[in-house]
């Protein structure tokens, strides 16, 4: 699971924006939104560049506590 949803949201970032920054799909940027598909770490990176934050804040942690 991932947290891009979230992140989009806390800074007021469209889909649309993202899709256009990663050279990707509405539909396969809306997938990675919903956790339909996870995108590859290459691709993690790449959006928590562009959305100007750490990598780990883009991931759910599946540990319990």
């Amino acid at each position: 699971m991932n947290r891009i949803k979230e992140v989009l949201e806390q800074k007021g970032i469209k889909q649309t924006w993202l899709s256009e920054r990663l050279a990707k799909s509405y539909n396969m940027v809306n997938a990675y939104v919903q956790n339909r598909r996870q995108p590859s770490l290459e691709i993690l990176n790449e959006i928590a560049n562009i959305l100007d934050v750490d990598v780990k804040d883009l991931i759910v942690s599946n540990k319990k506590k």
